[in-house]
This record gives C-alpha cells, structure tokens and sequence, in this order.
C-alpha cells in the first residue's frame, strides 16, 4: 500500500477573537494553501488553542447568529460550551464531548462559556469544523448531534499505545456513532510516548492531522509540534503516526465534495444567487427565533 506523503506542516495562523470568548486559529481557510475546495468536504477550521480564562460572572461567547448550507462540528478539548439552536438542539458540551450541529436550511445559533465554568475560569481549547453539505442536502431540514465522549467508539491499541476515538467514519471495524451525508472520517488518537498508529484512507480523500497535545513524527520523518497542522498529498493511503510524547492528535479525512462553493459569512451555498436567497430569508425571519 503506497504511502501518504506529507504536503506541508502549518504553524498556527496568528489568533484572532470571535465574540469576545473564542481565541481561535483559522487553519481552513488560511494562507496555507487549504481553502474550502481543498481540505473539502471540511471547509472550515477554528482552532481554539490551550488558553486560560479568568473568572468572570458574565459568560464569554458569541451571540445569535444564523447558518445555512453546512454543519457545524465543535470538539471540547477543555472547558465547557453551552450552545442553543433555533431548531430546538442545544445543551452543554465539556471536555472529551462533541456538538454536531447539520444548519442545512438554516438556523440561528449561539454558544457561550458554560456558567459554572465562566465564574471559575480555566483552560479552554476547543476547535470547531465547518462540513459542507452536497447541494441535494443544503435545505433539508436542521437536526442536532450531541456525542459524549462515553459514546465514542474506542479502538484500543496493541501494546499499550494508547486508543483512537472514533467520532464518525470508522478506524479498522470500529465504527463512530456520527451520521454524516458524505463519507469522512473524524479520529481523536491519543497515544502514549514512543507509541505508533496507522491510518489509511482513500488516495483521493483530502487528509489532515491536527497536534492538540504533545508532538508527533509522521511516516518516520516530519516532526509536527503542538498546535500544528499536517496536510496530506492526495496521493497514496497509508501513513504512520508516532508520538514523541504523549499526544492528542485529530485526524481529519473525508471525500471531497466536487460542487462548486459560493460563501458569505455563515452562509455556504452552490451560487450566489443561493446566498442572496439565504440573505433574504434569514431578514425576513426565516430562520426562526433564538433569544440572546
């Protein structure tokens, strides 16, 4: 099996805030050369990197805001989120747990610092995935994916390596308990020092791997930091993950969507006459209600 090279290794994007409680890092899309058709079906990628918040008693967070077209995927790797939609979903996301979120024909949506964890402050890392959805898909009806880190699938390794956690898509025969409208794969690996994984995807899947802790060397020869991004050569299946120390890796790994993008804020669509639509709807209401 012909081995996946590596395309590039991406050091954090500078930060920026979104709402006054999210320290985020866009990897997807950056100047790095992932845009939306290139990491696809992943579109975006906020990366809230380990950062400590003081105690506050007015959470942090964004306030309504709508989505249309796609879904939003929020994995908490520390802190708490507490997150409503305007479809009915919402409830508290805490560390290990994930918020799948399908905005399809459109939502509004808000998400801030859990209560409890605002008033004791504390690390917060998280990152939060834009998934696009096929244009059959983009006005089907909004639904809500809450996953505790007790539902994952766990794929145990040999020898003590450490375990993958399986959120959708599957790593050998354990399946992710995630539903998705186009094949992906979503892994959390957390492996012990010196310990190695193998992964395998289709050559034509766009594949990228994510260091929230520890640092890793790939296929025996790039070495990938904290808070770094590996981006994968569509060419070849198989590579190797091994961790310098122990380490917590996302890996990223789906079959490009190969329709064409037009995008505008929280909205993505196929035309631009589709995003006017979204415009239009959300001003007239459409999307429902959702107090702040």
């Amino acid at each position: 099996m012909k081995t996946k090279n590596i395309e590039l290794v991406a050091s954090p994007p500078n930060p920026h805030f979104v709402g006054d409680g999210f320290r985020v890092h866009n990897f997807i899309p950056s100047g790095f050369r992932m845009d939306m058709e290139r990491m696809s079906p992943f579109i975006l990628l906020d990366y809230n990197s380990k950062f400590t918040f003081p105690p506050s008693d007015k959470p942090k967070g964004v306030g309504v805001h709508p989505h249309r077209g796609f879904e939003t995927v929020t994995i908490a790797y520390k802190g708490k989120v507490a997150h409503h939609d305007s479809s009915g979903g919402g409830g508290i996301i805490g560390e290990g747990d994930v918020q799948w979120m399908t905005a399809a024909s459109g939502v509004l949506h808000k998400e801030y610092h859990e209560a409890e964890f605002s008033k004791r402050g504390g690390d917060f890392q998280m990152v939060q995935l834009w998934v696009n959805l096929p244009a059959k898909d983009k006005m089907s009806k909004p639904k809500y994916q809450a996953i505790s880190q007790a539902e994952m699938t766990i794929h145990s390794l040999p020898s003590d390596a450490g375990l993958v956690e399986v959120i959708a898509g599957n790593y050998n025969d354990s399946k992710g308990p995630a539903s998705t409208f186009t094949p992906l794969h979503m892994f959390n690996a957390r492996l012990n020092e010196k310990a190695k994984a193998s992964f395998s995807f289709p050559s034509h899947y766009n594949t990228g791997a994510l260091v929230i802790e520890g640092s890793i060397k790939v296929n025996d020869s790039e070495i990938a930091p904290t808070d770094h991004f590996v981006l994968f050569e569509n060419e070849g299946e198989s590579f190797t993950v091994e961790a310098l120390e122990k380490s917590v890796v996302l890996i990223l790994s789906g079959e490009p969507i190969n329709e064409p993008i037009a995008a505008q804020g929280p909205f993505v669509m196929n035309t631009k006459q589709e995003i006017k639509d979204a415009i239009d709807d959300f001003n007239m209401g459409k999307f429902g209600y959702l107090e702040d």
